[in-house]
């Protein structure tokens, strides 16, 4: 049974966790959005998604894009977790998570090293 949260509530665990970023790192990420949507149609059990061009993939010739998107997805999030204390847990991690690809690191790494 999902975890009953209002959307707001989820929404501010999302800031939060945003908030753990170290300053330094916070203020490397360069053309990205973070979103919250209700699930993703094509993985429905998906918790989050980067989509967009890692900065270490990034030329010269990127100039002009639209933001890259982090999506967090509150109904899998809520899905997955038995509680309010790991539905914070999570919601830190899978920020993280994607962020990371943000920053180039790939899935094999990120489960190396335990995020995901």
């Amino acid at each position: 049974m999902p975890v009953a949260m209002p959307a707001d509530r989820f929404d501010e665990l999302v800031g939060d966790a945003l908030d753990l970023v170290p300053p330094e790192l916070a203020a490397a990420m360069d053309n990205v959005v973070v979103l919250v949507e209700p699930r993703n149609a094509e993985e429905p059990d998906l918790l989050g998604l980067y989509e967009g061009v890692a900065l270490t993939e990034r030329t010269a010739d990127y100039t002009g894009e639209l933001p890259d998107r982090i999506t967090v997805y509150r109904d899998a999030v809520l899905e997955f977790c038995d509680d309010e204390q790991q539905v914070v847990d999570e919601v830190a991690i899978t920020v993280v998570h994607e962020i990371a690809h943000h920053f180039g690191i790939p899935e094999q790494t990120l489960h190396e090293l335990g995020w995901g």
